[in-house]
């Protein structure tokens, strides 16, 4: 333990070091106009006014909220030099950031049950995804992420000495947080676990789940064209399943278990943060556009 001339006593600032060599890489530009794209033709297109392209407009809604989370102190930091934080609007940001990672995880699984109903019982898929239904859906997601997360800054403020206010981060990440503190840490390790697989675990297993089903009815098919049609409307889905999933759980892990060096640590959890919003409107806005010009080439 530090010794208390070394320690900071329920310190009022924070300071983040952002990642050096990547001032110029700003996936966030990207990412905000990709998704505020999507949130155009979305409403506009009555062909696009289905549960998929619903969930994808809050998918988009999510992934600007979580760049506005971190851009404004990421860009203070590299342009400005700016890294000082107050240390309560640290845990503001720490909140916004996994309520809508956990929210963006609600929206996949709820991608996947709707997938699961448009081919495995497409006769239904209208009668039970109904608006209302869908409004209860991300209402869900959003309650569930909320009350969930908020345990983390909660369980954070209870924390008084710090050995360090130095977070190695060009964001407020929670374990980085909770490790500065000279104090007993057990609690806020187990909630963090606790968050993670409750969220990250059930929306995986259950969206697994969902594709198992999905590959059964697909296999079963007679013709090779249904096959790829019914593949087809599901590849955009598992790509951002996987990358999403991929770079989430390695963070995760890398915290709670691994021995990853830091620099490659805090690279790839910030890549895990802005490549997911950057991608996700290139592929779903593509499959937009597919969807798009088939239904003009029918009618």
């Amino acid at each position: 333990m530090a010794s208390i001339s070394m320690s900071y006593l329920n310190p009022r600032t924070v300071t983040l070091t952002g990642i050096p060599g990547l001032e110029n890489v700003q996936f966030w530009i990207v990412a905000v106009l990709g998704n505020i794209i999507l949130l155009i033709i979305v409403p506009t297109e009555c062909n696009l006014h289905q549960p998929m392209y619903i969930f994808l407009a809050v998918l988009a809604v999510t992934d600007i909220r979580l760049c506005a989370a971190i851009a404004p102190k990421m860009l203070a930091i590299f342009w400005f030099k700016s890294c000082s934080m107050a240390f309560d609007a640290c845990l503001a940001q720490l909140f916004f950031i996994y309520a809508m990672q956990c929210m963006e995880s609600g929206i996949l699984l709820a991608m996947a049950f709707d997938r699961y109903l448009a081919i495995c019982d497409p006769l239904r898929h209208t009668s039970i995804l109904t608006p209302s239904v869908l409004v209860h859906m991300i209402v869900a997601v959003a309650i569930r992420a909320t009350v969930l997360v908020g345990l983390l800054p909660i369980l954070i403020k209870r924390l008084h000495i710090f050995h360090s206010i130095l977070i190695a981060h060009s964001y407020c990440e929670h374990m980085a947080v909770v490790k500065l503190a000279t104090e007993d840490i057990q609690v806020n390790k187990a909630c963090g676990l606790f968050v993670g697989f409750t969220i990250l675990g059930f929306d995986v297993i259950f969206i697994l789940v969902s594709y198992v089903l999905i590959f059964q009815v697909v296999f079963h098919l007679h013709q090779k064209e249904a096959q790829f049609k019914a593949f087809n409307t599901c590849t955009a889905h598992i790509f951002v399943f996987l990358e999403f999933y991929i770079l989430a759980f390695f963070s995760f892990f890398s915290h709670h278990f691994g021995h990853v060096a830091p620099s490659t640590h805090f690279l790839l959890s910030t890549i895990y943060l802005l490549v997911p919003p950057t991608l996700n409107p290139i592929v779903y806005g593509r499959v937009a556009q597919i969807f798009l010009l088939n239904c003009g080439s029918q009618e």
